[in-house]
């Protein structure tokens, strides 16, 4: 196996990072801003799925007041509606990059004439289950291609495993002049099961594991994460609409949800940071959970600002990250 290419020691933040000093006053750390005054600016949604080129559905479930603030997405489509939206060159949509699917033990031929002949920009993408003959080279092609790759992350990240995945990331980019982003999906929130209680969760193998991989994971500069709809095996909660009334056990399960999923979200942004996390509305494709844009859109916007983070922050996340990797709408 050749040498790691990233270091095997974790970096590990100082307490004075989350503890004010003893000497600090009032005025030095305010008191962090209502989460719901947190709302994004604008979006781009760096994942939506749609069976076709106008996202419908996605309109539909966002509402009104989310698609106001609509700014761009990232845009999957069916095999036949995916090709012609690449051969068009018009300008109806908000879409800043389509979503072409490879496979990453072997890359199909037709696959590099669609990106090569794309009138519009591209985002390859792909599934990784574990390591595999062939995956080097494959992952290699796609990131010679200059355009971001998204990695959904079907497999259990084991020590090895993860071993094995950060040494494909060195392999396929050795040598290359420019390595365009990583962004893996299926990892914020991971899989999981709603049973295990929290109070549990906090000590849990798993969880402890997830939290050494995400620090490993960050040491890549070019890996970003996407902030997805987990796959729990239960749909997102619904939430009210703003002034709508909501029933207690409702409410209970919607911050049931959050507690979670700032378990998951607080590790990840010590690790990334804000400026590597990337909001999207669809799941992974692993996942068999229903979920509604503007249900996912509210729990995830909420954990977040509920992490006494600031509106610049918030705007990373939900538009100004994705903006980066994707680019913008011309």
């Amino acid at each position: 196996m050749a040498p790691r290419k990233f270091p095997k020691d974790l970096p590990k933040l100082p307490l004075s990072v989350f503890t004010p000093p003893n000497t600090g006053t009032a005025e030095s750390f305010p008191v962090p801003p209502s989460p719901n005054s947190l709302v994004p600016t604008s979006v781009i949604d760096a994942n939506v799925v749609s069976t076709d080129v106008n996202y419908t559905q996605w309109q539909k479930e966002a509402g009104k007041d989310l698609v106001d603030k609509l700014r761009g997405i990232v845009l999957a489509l069916p095999g036949a509606e995916l090709q012609s939206a690449l051969k068009s060159s018009s300008d109806n949509s908000k879409v800043i990059s389509y979503i072409i699917p490879f496979n990453l033990e072997q890359p199909d031929p037709a696959v590099e004439s669609l990106v090569s002949s794309a009138a519009v920009s591209t985002t390859l993408s792909t599934v990784y289950t574990g390591d595999a003959p062939g995956a080097v080279d494959g992952l290699r092609w796609a990131l010679q291609r200059g355009r971001p790759v998204d990695i959904d992350i079907q497999a259990t990240l084991s020590d090895s495993l993860l071993e094995g995945f950060e040494d494909l990331i060195a392999k396929a980019s050795v040598d290359l002049e420019t390595v365009p982003p990583i962004v893996l999906s299926n990892i914020l929130p991971p899989p999981h099961n709603l049973d295990l209680p929290i109070v549990k969760l906090m000590n849990h193998p798993t969880y402890l594991a997830f939290q050494s991989q995400v620090a490993a994971l960050s040491l890549i500069p070019q890996v970003y994460v996407k902030f997805l709809p987990p796959a729990w095996d239960a749909p997102t909660p619904q939430t009210p609409f703003p002034g709508s009334p909501i029933e207690a056990a409702d409410t209970q399960q919607i911050k049931e949800w959050k507690r979670r999923i700032k378990m998951y979200l607080a590790p990840v942004m010590e690790a990334f940071g804000y400026q590597r996390i990337i909001f999207g509305s669809s799941p992974s494709s692993s996942s068999k959970s229903p979920s509604s844009v503007a249900d996912w859109y509210e729990i995830a916007r909420e954990s977040l600002a509920e992490l006494g983070i600031e509106q610049d922050f918030v705007d990373a996340v939900f538009a100004g990250n994705a903006e980066k990797v994707y680019g913008k709408k011309q």
